[in-house]
Order: C-alpha cells, then structure tokens, then sequence
C-alpha cells in the first residue's frame, strides 16, 4: 500500500446492495436468500449494513418482505447500523414496529425528480419528511438522509450545488443525522464535488455530517470518491459487487462497487475493517442466485485468483 497526504486513515463503507442493489430485480429473490446476503455482509466485517425499504409492495415488489427479512435477520448486532429506508409515516410506523433502530428518508435536489420520483414538489417532499423524522428521533431512532440528483439531472441538466446545499441545510436543520449526496445518474466530476462540498461549508453543514453516493455512469465514481475523501468525507455509500441503479432515473447505471472501492482504499493503506476477499465470495455467490456475473472489475480480477 501506498499512501496519499490528506487522506482520512478509517473510512466507513456504508453498503447499500441488500436494498437499493436489489431493489429492482425484477425475479423476485427469496428472503432466505436476502438474509444470507446480509449476513455473509456483516461476517466480511460491514459495519453499515443497509438492508430493505418499507415502500409499497405495489411500487417495489422485490421488497415486499421487509418485515420478514428483519424478523429473520434478529437485531443489530452491537455496534452495527442496519437501516432501513422509508418513504413515509406509514413506513416509518412498520419499521418502528419491527424494531428497527435508524431510518432512511430519501429526497431529490431537483423539481423534475421530485415529481417522478415522489409525486410532488422539492419544498412539499421535504415537509413531508418533517414528521418523520420527528417522530424517529422521539423514539430514539437515528435518521440518516438521501439527496439525489445533486450533480445532473436528465429532464433538468446541471444542478447548482447552492441550491443542492439549501435542501441539505434544511434536512440537517430538521434533524437528519447523516446526510447522503447522490450522484443518481453518474455525470459528477471531481470539480463539481468540491464545488458542492464547498457550498455546504458555506451553509454551515460539516463534511462530519455527510456521505457521498457515487454512480459509475461515465467511470468517475472512484475519482469523485478520491477527491471527497480529500476533502475530509469519511462515510462512502457502495454496492457488492456494483448491484442496483435507480428506476426513476433514465440512464443510471449501477452503485460504485463496494469491492472497487475497497481496492483503492485499502491500497492507500486506509483502514475500513471489511475483508476484501471474503465479500468477493460473497458477490459472486449473490451473482450466481442472480444469473449474471458482477460488473465490479475487482470482483471479476479478484474472482479468477480466488477460485484458481
């Protein structure tokens, strides 16, 4: 390994493959096989863990079962986040019930997402989320927050990050804990980052209280990640083995690959506790229930050491 001046020395993976990476499988997976999945996740030393979404079976089939899943899955293991996202107060009331311990809410940056995405305007989304998280943090429950579109829009084109950094500042200001920037559509370059980071400083929010969620539309999504880390970012949002995309976004691609991410940073000698070759088994294994070979490039490099 090979470090880099500027770099945080730990950076926590925030994986997201059990819920937005299967979310829109179209095959509907087994819970069984959605509970293996998490837990070979947690055994490669995952200390985030975001499982399923207690959405409208009718919008998203594939995770219907949510309840049954976490029922299966037992609680949080001390010191590991298992979040689950909901959409509403209906949801965040299912996950109350099942016990869950942190939230996701997810808002857009731009009109015209927010309107496929959620039926409704930026400004009338995130009063929605108001109650919310209200109730969520009265229960003692952490509230982490999405952001999409934060760099490109495909109805609306470039996004100002000023204003980006506005509906961040009210999430925050409403209690949202941690705070992810969505890169929906895979357009961002590593100017637009520091661009944005930099318009969030200027509204008081602080890189302690965000994450960043990369797509890997146009090949940036390790570069945009290099260049927030250098600027002070320690929580990255990734997928094993490059599961999932957005339904609502016209050309998005898949998440940045949890194992591409894990090769860089472990070869800048950044610690982030996840053992490289046995999440690798496990994206393989979840690419052979799927019927298709993962898209991560370290997973196809890594696959042919492992098995030969």
């Amino acid at each position: 390994m090979t470090p880099l001046p500027g770099l945080p020395k730990r950076v926590t993976v925030y994986e997201v493959g059990p819920r937005d990476g299967l979310q829109n499988e179209s095959g509907l997976i087994p819970v069984e096989v959605k509970a293996e999945f998490v837990r070979q996740l947690l055994a490669a030393g995952h200390c985030a863990v975001e499982t399923t979404s207690f959405v409208s079976p009718t919008w998203v089939p594939q995770l219907a079962d949510a309840a049954e899943l976490l029922a299966a899955l037992g609680p949080a293991p001390e010191g590991v986040r298992m979040p689950v996202l909901v959409p509403n107060g209906k949801g965040l009331e299912r996950a109350l019930a099942a016990g869950v311990r942190e939230i996701a809410v997810f808002g857009s940056a731009t009109e015209t997402f927010a309107q496929k995405n959620l039926n409704r305007s930026v400004a009338e989304s995130l009063e929605m989320f108001r109650p919310v998280v209200d109730r969520a943090r009265g229960a003692g429950v952490a509230v982490r927050g999405y952001l999409s579109m934060c760099f490109g829009d495909p109805w609306e084109g470039a996004v100002d990050p000023h204003v980006v950094a506005g509906h961040a500042r009210t999430l925050i200001d409403m209690g949202v804990t941690e705070l992810s920037l969505g890169d929906t559509i895979g357009v961002a370059t590593p100017g637009q980052v520091v661009a944005l980071l930099e318009a969030l400083g200027q509204q008081g929010v602080s890189v302690g209280q965000l994450a960043v969620h990369f797509h890997d539309t146009y090949g940036q999504a390790l570069a945009n990640t290099l260049i927030a880390l250098q600027h002070g970012i320690t929580v990255v949002d990734a997928s094993a083995g490059g599961l999932g995309g957005c339904p609502y976004a016209k050309s998005a691609t898949g998440n940045l690959a949890t194992e591409d991410l894990l090769w860089q940073l472990h070869g800048l000698g950044i610690e982030t506790g996840v053992d490289l070759e046995a999440l690798t088994r496990t994206s393989v294994w979840m690419a052979g229930h799927l019927g298709r070979p993962s898209p991560s490039r370290a997973v196809q490099a890594l696959a042919k050491e492992i098995t030969s």
